[in-house]
Order: structure tokens, then C-alpha cells, then sequence
């Protein structure tokens, strides 16, 4: 139905841009109105996957291109109303925590999602241009929401300007279309001639590791930890972060038949996962684990599109959303309890709110992919297929699976140990509230109920039904050797927590990227300003030489030629009065003046003779 579709975005970015600028007037109706745009919109969003719904007679037929401008297919229709639905619970738990001024934030985060919902059922690259970049902006907009605190506009700031320049390989895309005129489907990319399938690839593949925060783009996630937690809830679990790894999901065909595009996007997804596994690891900053775990473990979705296991891809992306919302939202309750995100305060926490810490260790554990829960099965799905292509691709997916284990063992050692007097670590960030609502509790518990009931993927008898699905048979055998590595990484992490130092600043790649790129780009912008400037102050003066010049002409031209031409009228209107003078009509003044002429010619001549 492409009536439920429509309404899955027209609405929300209706009302979230009318709550986004009524300020405070719609204080008081901005959460009910909120929660009931992002209910009927997850409710629409899931009646388009069900029923596989298109909107055509768009953009496409501007740009004369057959085909409609949105689609459901099958893999919108996973991805979809998980981006939805988990949108509404993350903005009932923002209701819970009191999120304020509440317009606004209701009102961006409609916007947001609203994007998030035309990239994901986006056919050709112009809408899914447009969408990218309200995304985008409402993203910065969301992440430095408290603008008072200028490190929350810096870490917004960050993360807008690392990914902006991801951003522009969708530009190059686009005009490697219209260089080999091409089809503007994403679907039909991979048929650009000669060279431009290459500048397509290479673009889409920037575009995507930016979003997604993989290397060397991934520092910018730790910046965006300064957002609020229900933004970091949505953005770094299910929207903007999943939608560079769903990117390049969606175009898995254009970079399989380049040839180098997809090896490429798999070899740096494993190591994002690897690299940034090991910064989690090194962490004391509850959000900042959950940030690096977040590229690490979008670094298998990136492996998937390279080795061609979209649906192993789909897997992880849907699985770690759920598990990776509920693991923020709980961050997040604890912030707002006690007022830091540090480990020294959090020490215990589990066992002071034990409801909020249960679910938050089925969140960890499902992260650590034991098994049965979700990320265990679907994270095989992609190593089964990495295996197939390459068995070094599948060794190193096994490490950052075993680092995946050990990071979220780790958050699970140390919420539930209690160790010296946490008390004195709060309010470090903000003044604690001493509790957790009960209703922020609900989109928890939700959650977790997600995160563990995705592991009926796994079960025998779903199994052999998914296997062709997947394009990749998982063997019991690759099952059971993932599995016990989780388990025992996890036991052995409980039992001795190790102390990893290594990447807690995030082995400098912020300052690598400003000293490599930031840096030069800056001081080569300030070299061509300055000769802007010397060009401006060339023409400037050019300009002031022939004002001056013209000035000087002006003034030859009337003492000269001007004044010349001046007297001679003169002269000649001086002339005609006299003339006309004697002109008065009068015979007898004529008679008068024939005799004195005739008189004065008979003297001349007796003069002359």
C-alpha cells in the first residue's frame, strides 16, 4: 500500500517540523503528539513491509528513469520497522527521562526518522541524495541538542564534518551516472560503462564507510557520545550509523562486479571490527564502549556486502539494533540515576537497580554472541560466507567476534562487581536523579525481548529455512566453534578482567585525521585565501587606476574638444538670434532693409572702382 508508506513519511516530517519550530508553545502537546505521530508511523512503516508498497511518479519520471521513486523489497522490509519501531521506543524512553525543551526534540527526531525511512526505501540515488542530507543535518542538530554546552556543538560539529566528507562519494556516484549516462537505480549501477562502475563503487564505498563509522572515519562516533543518550539510543543503533552498512547492502551487486570494490569493503570491515574491538576494550567510559562496540560490530555488516551475504548482513544489522538500542537506553537510565557514564561510579550499579541491570546483561551478552541469542547466529551467517571467500577474511571475523565477547563480558564484570565506594564517582557529568522511571523501563524490556527472541534464527528447525536465504550454508560445526568461543571468552573475562590501555584515546585517530587531512586542508585554504586576497586587492586597485583614469579623461574631454564644440554652438546660437532678429514680419522693416542694402552695395562698389 503506498498510502502507508506515504504516511510513514509525510506525517512525521510534518509534525516534526512543526514541533521543531513552535518552541516553547507546543511544550505541553509535544509528547503525546510526538507519541502518537512515531505509533501510527511504525504502524504504516510495517504495513508497507507487509505488503511490499511503492510510490512512483516522482523523482524518477523528472529525470525520465522508469521506475517508482520509493520500494519496499525484501530488504526494506527487514530493516524498516526495526528503524520504526525502535525510533517509538526510544522516544517513549525520552519521554520517561525528560528530555527537554520537549518540542524540539520530538520535533528532530520525527524529522530524523522520517529520512531515515526514504533512505531506506529510496530506488535511485537523487532521493536518496535528499534524505542522506536531512539526515545528516538533522543528526548534527540532534547530537549538540544542548547547544549551551559548546563540547556537545564540537562533538555535533565532529561527527557532521567526518561524515559530511564520506558524504561526498554519493556526489561522485551521481556524476560517474551522469558521465556514463547511466540508469540513477541503485539496482542498475553496476551496468555503467568503462570506468565509471569503478568511480560509482569507489564513491558509494566512501560514502558508506563514513556512515558507518568504519576506518579511518570511525572517531567521529566517540564525538557523538556528547549527544543525549535517547540520540545515541537511535542514531548509533538502528538509523544513521546501520544506514552506511545498509548502503552498502543494497549496492552489494555494483561492488561484486567491479572486482576490487567488494574484497575492499570486506577486509576493512573485519579490521574495523578488529581495531575497534580492541578500543572498546580499553575504555572507562560506558558510552564510549558502546561507541567503538558500535563500529566494530557495523564492521560485519560492512564484511557481508563485500563477500555478497546480504541477508547474513540483514541479520546482523537488525539484530545488533535491538541489542545496541537496549544497551544505550540502560547507559543512559544509569546516567540520569547517578549522573556519570564513568566506570569508577558505575561499579555495582547493576545490583542497586537490578531490573535495569538484568537487561542490561542480556543486551551485553547477546552482544558478546553467545549462543542462543541473536548476534550469535547472524554474525555466523557473514563468517560462514567470509570463510567461502577467503579463510583469512574468516579468522579475523573470529577475532573481532572474540573481542566482541570480551568487551561486553567486561561491561557485565563490572556493572555487577562492586568495588570501593562508587558513590563518590557520581554526579561527575550531571546531578543524578537517585532512579529509574518505570516507564523508561518499557522500551528495555522491549529491547531484550527482541535482542533474545532474534535468536529463534538459530533454532534446528529455522536453520535449514534460512540457509538459502542467506546464500551460505552455516555448518553446525562453524555454529559450535563461534559459540564456544563466546562462552569461553566471556567466562574467562568474568573471572579476570583484563586491563587494556592501548586504545582508550582511540589509537589518535582523530588527531592522525587532523594531522593529515584537517591540518593541510586548512593551511591550503588559508594559502588560497590569501591569494584571493592578492587577486581582490589587484582588481581593487585596477579598478581605482581606471576610475582614476576615467576621471582624468572626463576632465581632458571638457577642457578640449568638449569645450571647443561648446563655443562653437555658442557662437553659432549667438549668431542665430542676431539672425532672427531682424525677422519681424514687418514690410516695411523689409523695404527699410533692402534700400540700406542696395545703398551700402552702390557704395562698396563706387569704393572698390
Amino acid at each position: 500500500m503506498s498510502a502507508a508508506l506515504i504516511t510513514a513519511i509525510i506525517l512525521p516530517a510534518l509534525v516534526g517540523a512543526a514541533l521543531a519550530t513552535a518552541g516553547r508553545f507546543a511544550e505541553r502537546i509535544a509528547v503525546p503528539v510526538s507519541l502518537f505521530t512515531a505509533a501510527v508511523m511504525a504502524i504504516a512503516a510495517t504495513i508497507a513491509a507487509i505488503t511490499g508498497a511503492e510510490v512512483t511518479g516522482g523523482v524518477p519520471a523528472m529525470l525520465g528513469a522508469p521506475g517508482p521513486d520509493l520500494r519496499v523489497d525484501a530488504l526494506a522490509a527487514v530493516v524498516l520497522p526495526t528503524v520504526v519501531w525502535i525510533g517509538f521506543l526510544v522516544l517513549v524512553f525520552a519521554t520517561a527521562d525528560r528530555t527537554r525543551p520537549a518540542a524540539r526534540f520530538h520535533g528532530l527526531m520525527l524529522l530524523f526518522l522520517a529520512a531515515v525511512v526514504v533512505t531506506v526505501t529510496a530506488t535511485g540515488l537523487p532521493l536518496l541524495l535528499a534524505a542522506w542530507e536531512v539526515m545528516g543535518a538533522t543528526s548534527y542538530a540532534l547530537i549538540g541538542f544542548r547547544w549551551q554546552d559548546r563540547n556537545r556543538v564540537a562533538g555535533g560539529f565532529t561527527a557532521f564534518t567526518v561524515t559530511r566528507a564520506g558524504d561526498l562519494g554519493l556526489y561522485l556516484a551521481a556524476g560517474a551516472v551522469v558521465a556514463g549516462g547511466g540508469s540513477w537505480s541503485l539496482t542498475a549501477l553496476q551496468s555503467l560503462p568503462g570506468p565509471w562502475v569503478h568511480v560509482a563503487a569507489a564513491g558509494l564505498l566512501a560514502a558508506g564507510f563514513g556512515k558507518a563509522a568504519q576506518l579511518p572515519f570511525s572517531f567521529w562516533i566517540s564525538r557523538a557520545m556528547e549527544g543525549p543518550s535517547a540520540v545515541s539510543a537511535l542514531l548509533h543503533s538502528a538509523a544513521m550509523v546501520a544506514m552506511g552498512g545498509y548502503l552498502l547492502l543494497r549496492v552489494e551487486p555494483l561492488l561484486n562486479v567491479t572486482g576490487w570494490a567488494g574484497p575492499t569493503a570486506a577486509w576493512l570491515g573485519v579490521t574495523t571490527a578488529i581495531v575497534l574491538g580492541v578500543i572498546a576494550l580499553s575504555q572507562r567510559d560506558v558510552k564510549q564502549v558502546l561507541a567503538a562496540s558500535t563500529a566494530s560490530q557495523l564492521g560485519f555488516v560492512v564484511l557481508a556486502a563485500g563477500v555478497g551475504s546480504v541477508s547474513g548482513g540483514t541479520a546482523q544489522l537488525v539484530a545488533h539494533a535491538a541489542t545496541k538500542a537496549l544497551l544505550f537506553l540502560t547507559a543512559g537510565a544509569w546516567l540520569t540515576a547517578t549522573g556519570t557514564k564513568q566506570f569508577t561510579g558505575l561499579r555495582g550499579v547493576a545490583a542497586r537497580w537490578p531490573a535495569v541491570g538484568v537487561l542490561a546483561t542480556v543486551g551485553a551478552l547477546s552482544l558478546a554472541g553467545l549462543p542462543p541469542l541473536s548476534l550469535w547466529y547472524a554474525k555466523d551467517v557473514v563468517l560462514a560466507a567470509a570463510l567461502e571467500e577467503e579463510p583469512w577474511l574468516y579468522a579475523a571475523g573470529l577475532a573481532g567476534a572474540a573481542l566482541a565477547a570480551a568487551y561486553s563480558a567486561r561491561i557485565i564484570a563490572l556493572l555487577w562487581r562492586r568495588a570501593g565506594t562508587p558513590e563518590a564517582s557520581w554526579d561527575d557529568e550531571e546531578r543524578g536523579t537517585r532512579r529509574v522511571p518505570r516507564l523508561a523501563v518499557v522500551p528495555m524490556v522491549v529491547l531484550a525481548v527482541a535482542a533474545a527472541g532474534l535468536a529463534l534464527l538459530g533454532t534446528p528447525l529455522l536453520h535449514p529455512m534460512l540457509a538459502p536465504l542467506s546464500g551460505t550454508s552455516v555448518s553446525w560445526p562453524e555454529l559450535a566453534a563461534s559459540g564456544a568461543i563466546a562462552v569461553v571468552v566471556v567466562l574467562l573475562t568474568l573471572w579476570r578482567t583484563p586491563t587494556v590501555r592501548s586504545g582508550m584515546h582511540w589509537f589518535g585517530l582523530e588527531r592522525a585525521a587532523v594531522a593529515v587531512i584537517a591540518t593541510p586542508t586548512l593551511r591550503l585554504a588559508a594559502a588560497l585565501a590569501r591569494l584571493d586576497d592578492r587577486y581582490g586587492t589587484a582588481v581593487d586597485r585596477s579598478g581605482r587606476a581606471l576610475e582614476q583614469t576615467a576621471r582624468a579623461a572626463r576632465a581632458l574631454d571638457q577642457r578640449g574638444p568638449a569645450a571647443v564644440t561648446g563655443w562653437i554652438g555658442s557662437a553659432v546660437a549667438v549668431l542665430g538670434r542676431l539672425a532672427r532678429r531682424p525677422q519681424t514680419g514687418q514690410v516695411h522693416h523689409y523695404y527699410i532693409g533692402a534700400t540700406v542694402t542696395v545703398a551700402a552695395a552702390a557704395v562698396l562698389l563706387l569704393v572698390v572702382r
